[in-house]
This record gives C-alpha cells, sequence and structure tokens, in this order.
C-alpha cells in the first residue's frame, strides 16, 4: 500500500518537474520550428514584416543553381564520408578488441580529436594544407578537389574515434559462444568476422551509419572555417554566387545573411527543404538498417 501511495504520489506532482522541460522544449524548439515553415512561405526582411508570398521562395531554391550545387556537392561528400568513416572506425575498433598491447592508451589517442570544435579543426587543418600545398604554388582556397578531400580528411580525423567507441561497445557485446562456436566449426577469421561478427554489431553498425550520413549533410562550421566554400565560379541573375566547395548548411547560411535581405524568405524555403531531406533520408536509413540486425 505504501508503494501504491507513493506512485500515486508521483504522477500527481510529476507535471511540476516534467512542466518547465515540456514549455522549454515548446518555447526552444517547437514554436521557432513551426515559425519557420511559416516563414518560408512568406517575403521578409525581419519576422514583424513577413508577408504571405505562397509558394515563391521554394520555386527561387529550386531554380538557385548554388543550392543545386551544394546540394550534389554535399550528397557526394556525405556518401564518400560515410563509407570512409565506418570502414576505419570499425577496422580500428576490431584491432583494438584483439587484446593488444596499450588498447586503452589507443582508444584515447584516437578519440580526443572529436573533443576539439569543428572551427578549430576548420583553422587547424586549413594551415596544415596550406603549409603542404604552398611548395606547389596553391592554396586549399583554390583548388575544388583539395577542398572535398581536405573535409574528408578533417572528418575522418573528428569523427572516426566517436564511431569507434560505438563499434567497440557492439564488438564487446558479440556472445562468446557464438564465437567459440564458430571457431570449433573450424570457421576462418574472416568467416568469423562476416557470418557472425558483423551481423551481431548491427545495431552499433546502425548507429553509427546514422551520425555519419546526418553530419556529412549537417556539416557547416568546418566548412566555413577550412575554405568558406571556395571560390565562386558561376554568378547568378541576382548577384549570388555558386561557390566551389559550398555545402548545404552554408548555402542557406550565406543566403540569408547575404547582402540581398530579399532572399531571406528563400533561404528559410531552403532550411526546410534541408530538413525534409536529412530527416527523410535518416529515417529510411534507420529502417533499412534495422531490418539487418540480429535479435539475440
Amino acid at each position: 500500500m505504501r508503494g501504491t501511495g507513493r506512485r500515486a504520489m508521483m504522477r500527481r506532482w510529476s507535471w511540476l518537474f516534467l512542466g518547465p522541460v515540456v514549455a522549454a522544449f515548446i518555447i526552444g524548439f517547437i514554436w521557432p520550428f513551426i515559425q519557420g515553415i511559416w516563414l518560408s512561405f512568406c517575403k521578409f526582411n525581419i519576422i514583424s514584416d513577413a508577408k504571405f508570398d505562397g509558394i515563391g521562395n521554394y520555386l527561387k531554391a529550386f531554380k538557385d543553381q548554388s543550392f543545386m550545387h551544394a546540394f550534389w556537392y554535399t550528397a557526394l561528400f556525405a556518401v564518400t564520408s560515410l563509407v570512409l568513416i565506418n570502414v576505419l572506425a570499425f577496422t580500428v575498433a576490431y584491432l583494438l578488441t584483439q587484446g593488444i598491447r596499450g588498447s586503452n592508451i589507443f582508444r584515447t589517442v584516437f578519440f580526443m580529436p572529436n573533443l576539439i570544435g569543428g572551427i578549430v579543426l576548420g583553422y587547424i587543418w586549413s594551415m596544415i594544407f596550406d603549409g603542404i600545398l604552398s611548395h606547389w604554388g596553391t592554396s586549399i582556397l583554390l583548388e575544388t578537389r583539395y577542398g572535398f578531400w581536405g573535409l574528408i580528411i578533417l572528418m575522418l580525423w573528428q569523427q572516426v574515434g566517436y564511431m569507434m567507441i560505438i563499434y567497440i561497445a557492439g564488438l564487446q557485446a558479440v556472445p562468446e559462444d557464438m564465437l567459440e562456436s564458430a571457431k570449433i566449426d573450424g570457421a576462418s577469421r574472416m568467416q568469423t568476422l562476416f557470418k557472425v561478427t558483423i551481423p551481431n554489431v548491427m545495431p552499433s553498425i546502425t548507429i553509427c551509419v546514422f551520425l555519419s550520413l546526418t553530419n556529412g549533410f549537417k556539416l557547416f562550421d568546418q566548412n566555413l572555417a577550412l575554405n568558406g566554400g571556395g571560390q565562386p565560379f558561376i554568378q547568378n541573375a541576382d548577384g549570388s554566387v555558386v561557390k566551389t566547395t559550398e555545402m548545404l548548411a552554408l548555402n542557406i547560411y550565406s543566403t540569408f545573411y547575404g547582402t540581398n535581405s530579399a532572399s531571406r524568405g528563400t533561404a528559410q524555403a531552403k532550411a526546410v527543404i534541408f530538413f525534409i531531406l536529412v530527416a527523410g533520408l535518416g529515417l529510411a536509413q534507420l529502417a533499412f538498417t534495422r531490418k539487418k540486425e540480429v535479435q539475440q
């Protein structure tokens, strides 16, 4: 009876603890999100003077060459970084769970770059790349191919250690009896890896692929700090430019805070399209990889 009364009291006063959290979530996320969707259908310089304009902003967004270039550039970057990050992270995690000496030190060293902010990383690697490329008389700001692979290297250096920790947790959760059974049955190390280990690590793969995919599409601060989107190579009729290595998040930022204040509605429409794209891809990937998970 005492336990029942305690639970009833907790339910009665739960609103006192949940109320501030729910209110903060509504004020800080739900309301701005709804307002952002509304503004994507408006022309405005500031929120108070917003005027409804229908789907004009969305039409302008899809006609914007810089936005479409940023979309395909970001898609290529996201796919490339997703594959490389997860292959390298899984390989490192697999090696560090084989009982090698000093594995804890290696884990710490690989994880440490993830603790550094993206802006700082961008400037650090910009100086490193420019120091190397200066011998050939060029800069990462000038060469598109160097800008792309510079971003890839930066993301690998920052993200591999974080994903490695998740993979290590998954590898350590693989049932020992399954590994022993495979060994008794004469399975080779590669057969055990692909037939036993990887299927049991699918929950970790699901998480890491989701994080890699969304992080690749949402990349902003590293892109801004490393090369600022690269060099302009096309100028649109409205005065905006298409930059060689500009990604989606940076393109939206540049559109909103550009010299043409009338394009803020277009930038808001781009942001809504960006949200739908990332959310849709993330949910589709989660649904696909979860089907591959082994039920233990």
